[in-house]
């Protein structure tokens, strides 16, 4: 396994990803860098890429128009980030920050698209590996919000 297909696959979204999987997604993978505080997406841009945090971290914020920027999640290394590439219109929801220098990989949406759609056991891992991305951002969304207003009320969300 080359240099780079490791690192891909020791990230917390590959881990136990089937080294066929993991080569198919490293054939396409780039790398980039942000500084802190530099945005990497922001919210209604189009959704071209996908993101595996290689190191750093990243802020999720959405912006209210009284309070400013509101992070609702911080994530780091190993994390997704980014699932909007996934589904139609491929906007960003949300605003994506580097809270610190940041290198991640990068994977071209449409292509991967494309890939999942012709190869169904690969589909069906990424679709997985998202599934259980978008379950950790609606629990830390539903924390947050137990935060804001209390939990009373939040129970069965």
């Amino acid at each position: 396994m080359e240099e780079f297909e490791r690192r891909l696959a020791e990230t917390g979204f590959c881990q136990g990803m089937e080294a066929r999987h993991v080569r198919l997604l490293s054939g396409r993978a780039g790398e980039r860098s942000f500084n802190a505080n530099e945005f990497i997406f922001r919210e209604g841009e189009d959704a071209r890429l996908f993101y595996i945090i290689r190191s750093g971290k990243v802020s999720l914020e959405v912006s209210a128009a009284e309070r400013g920027a509101i992070v609702f999640q911080t994530i780091g290394a190993g994390d997704a980030l980014g699932l909007s590439w996934l589904f139609h219109p491929f906007h960003w929801h949300f605003d994506a920050r580097a809270i610190e220098p940041t290198v991640m990989f990068t994977i071209d949406a449409a292509w991967l698209r494309e890939k999942i759609e012709e190869d169904h056991d690969f589909g069906y891992e990424i679709l997985k590996r998202v599934a259980h991305v978008m379950i950790g951002r609606l629990q830390a969304t539903r924390l947050q919000m137990t935060d804001m207003y209390g939990g009373s009320d939040l129970k069965g969300i």
